[in-house]
């Protein structure tokens, strides 16, 4: 069993353009995502894209790419198919980090990878505990409620659960981190599944794994997650 880090990443963008070249600190963002995650010790690191700029932005400082097709609706989907060009095998672990991430690091690598000491684990994923309540009521921001093994419930851009009792305690709010990790076996066959009416509803991948009896294991971590969607995101990191 092998640990391979895939980081997909594309030129589209319908709000930053040609984000993954954007410059964090002098550096392209995709660049500092894939430094991050070498720092974790996985055995293979790839950049999965189907952008002839970004190829050459990564083997220009040294990285391994991985030449996908257009077509992909999600980066799950991309990964798919870099994990197949890669000839991975079945049990092999294939932890897919965002490209917009530049705040990952070894530790929440580290702390997803650990999961898979258990064999009933196939796919994972990281969350955090909302410090503020209030961070939970921005749809832009997905709430995970999970089960006491661990296992996530559901997910969700409403703030769940509702607080039905405001004489009651309050609940943890969790928020999900974009970061999955799945066995390759699993890979293949989630990407073959056709959308689901939650997964609809929600616009959200995960609960089309979900609705077809996929289970999907937690860990929680501090990590905030931060994400660059827009320039106004880049320049308030830029500026940290």
């Amino acid at each position: 069993m092998k640990f391979i880090g895939i980081i997909p990443a594309r030129y589209a963008s319908t709000r930053f353009p040609g984000k993954p070249l954007a410059l964090i600190h002098g550096k392209p963002m995709i660049q500092v995502v894939y430094e991050h995650v070498r720092e974790s010790g996985l055995d293979q690191v790839a950049v999965a894209t189907d952008d002839e700029r970004i190829a050459q932005c990564v083997r220009g400082f040294g990285g391994h790419v991985v030449m996908t097709s257009p077509d992909h609706p999600s980066g799950t989907d991309r990964c798919g198919e870099a994990a197949r060009l890669l000839q991975l095998g079945d049990e092999d672990i294939i932890i897919n980090i965002q490209g917009d991430e530049p705040g990952i690091s070894a530790k929440e690598i580290g702390l997803l990878t650990s999961l898979f000491v258990r064999p009933e684990v196939h796919i994972a994923t990281l969350v955090r505990p909302f410090t503020d309540p209030k961070e939970a009521e921005t749809p832009n921001k997905v709430k995970v409620v999970i089960a006491q093994d661990g296992k996530a419930l559901y997910f969700s851009r409403y703030p769940i659960p509702y607080r039905r009792d405001t004489a009651s305690e309050a609940p943890t709010y969790h928020q999900h981190l974009g970061i999955y990790a799945y066995r390759h076996k699993t890979l293949k066959e989630i990407i073959q599944l056709s959308p689901s009416s939650l997964e609809n509803c929600e616009k959200l991948e995960q609960l089309r794994w979900l609705e077809n009896g996929y289970n999907i294991h937690t860990a929680a971590c501090q990590y905030s997650g931060i994400g660059i969607d827009t320039p106004e995101d880049l320049q308030n990191f830029n500026t940290k």
